[in-house]
């Protein structure tokens, strides 16, 4: 079927001429187009055509978006969207000062998410995902990223990625990650050795075998794994084929930028602390730099340091983190605008880091990210004349429409 999607006032095309990704000032490059349309065949993106050749060729559906401009569909990079249970108790806490160590010594932080997801059987988990999933999707998302890390057993990293696999049948692309290291569950707190042994000799290669994961995590930091703790994870994982990403230099820099370019990991997340030198290091990289400004404003702590990082010609991607704890913001608009205000993108690199290098921190840049020949028919659709109204307003879902693979899954009436 031959489908066209016709005369958008705008439309983004992030292309980057066959590179995949934009690094540094070329991300303020966003490919705009105005006249034209896209056609659509086998759900990918066929052509681009000037508006005045449209009357010369036939087609079997259209999609008349007048007044309404394309994007690549969004991408969120970073998010642990599978969990049970509330943790609004401790932001409660953290606005009266207690800080986030306090919390977790009685019982607080991600063990209490663990609790709680180890409670909730598979159908309980699923239909939560599955709701939040829809939301994102409302939002322009056509790929998500969503990792374990809550279960921190066998039966219950496993039992989440089972869950996140079967989300793909949601109508958008799901990746999943495997974040056995996220932290080190209450039972084996006194016995490190112990958990690294589950996760490297039993996890690793069951979720190897049966592709429950493309990623593997790990959260580098002085409450979680050491530099030498991650390194070994990561090692294994390279072993059995995985590829690497990690959560590093958020409140402490310990290592990871050193071990994340050894084992040639996609993204490295966070960065709010990391130092001039590191950022020289990943700047010589394809490394992408996930930044999450929502965890930030959720507590009130420091931005990581975009400006810089894109001034060095560093890949900048931008995600929501999605999370019970620190970042319990599913509202991309809101985490633009934060990136504008806070960080100092414009909003040219901010949709960037939402679609051409979010798809290149999951390895999917390749197909999509950008609107270019031979990519999927991968479109977000916002109510407005002009881009820069998606960052201007705050918090304000514009998307009308959701594009994945050339068929609507979400349509605002």
């Amino acid at each position: 079927m031959k489908t066209l999607v016709s005369n958008p006032e705008q439309i983004i095309t992030a292309d980057t001429s066959g590179l995949n990704f934009k690094r540094g000032k070329k991300m303020n490059d966003l490919g705009l187009l105005s006249g034209h349309s896209i056609v659509i065949e086998d759900k990918i993106i066929k052509d681009i055509i000037p508006n005045q050749k449209i009357k010369k060729l036939k087609f079997d559906k259209t999609i008349d978006l007048k007044n309404k401009i394309i994007l690549p569909g969004l991408i969120d990079c970073h998010t642990h969207t599978v969990f049970s249970g509330s943790r609004s108790d401790e932001f409660i806490q953290k606005l009266s000062g207690v800080s986030y160590e306090e919390i977790a010594k009685k019982g607080g932080g991600i063990n209490k998410t663990v609790e709680s997801v180890r409670e909730s059987s598979f159908d309980e988990l699923f239909n939560l995902g599955k709701r939040r999933v829809q939301r994102f999707i409302e939002q322009g998302v056509t790929a998500l990223e969503i990792k374990s890390g809550y279960g921190l057993s066998f039966y219950d990293e496993i039992k989440m990625l089972q869950v996140i696999n079967r989300l793909n049948l949601t109508g958008i692309e799901i990746i999943p990650t495997f974040l056995g290291a996220h932290t080190f569950p209450k039972e084996y707190k006194n016995d490190r050795q112990k958990y690294l042994q589950i996760i490297t000799d039993e996890l690793l290669p069951y979720i190897a075998k049966n592709k429950l994961a493309t990623f593997c995590d790990a959260f580098c930091e002085k409450t979680a794994f050491t530099k030498a703790e991650t390194e070994h994870v990561f090692e294994k994982a390279k072993q059995l084929g995985l590829k690497t990403k990690l959560h590093t230099d958020q409140f402490n820099s310990i290592g990871g930028i050193d071990i994340a370019i050894k084992s040639n990991s996609k993204s490295v997340d966070h960065l709010e602390v990391v130092n001039d030198e590191d950022i020289l290091k990943l700047s010589k990289t394809d490394i992408t730099a996930v930044l999450l400004p929502g965890v930030s404003f959720t507590l009130n702590y420091g931005f990581a340091p975009a400006r810089k990082l894109i001034d060095n010609d560093a890949i900048v991607a931008l995600a929501t983190d999605f999370n019970p704890g620190s970042s319990p913001i599913q509202n991309i608009s809101l985490i633009m605008s934060l990136a504008a205000m806070k960080m100092k993108m414009t909003a040219e690199e901010i949709i960037s880091a939402f679609t051409i290098n979010a798809a290149n921190a999951l390895s999917i840049s390749d197909k999509t990210g950008s609107i270019e020949i031979n990519k999927n028919a991968d479109f977000s659709v916002f109510g407005c004349n002009d881009y820069k109204e998606i960052i201007y307003n705050i918090g304000t879902n514009l998307n009308c429409m959701t594009i994945s693979k050339g068929e609507i899954v979400y349509q605002n009436s």
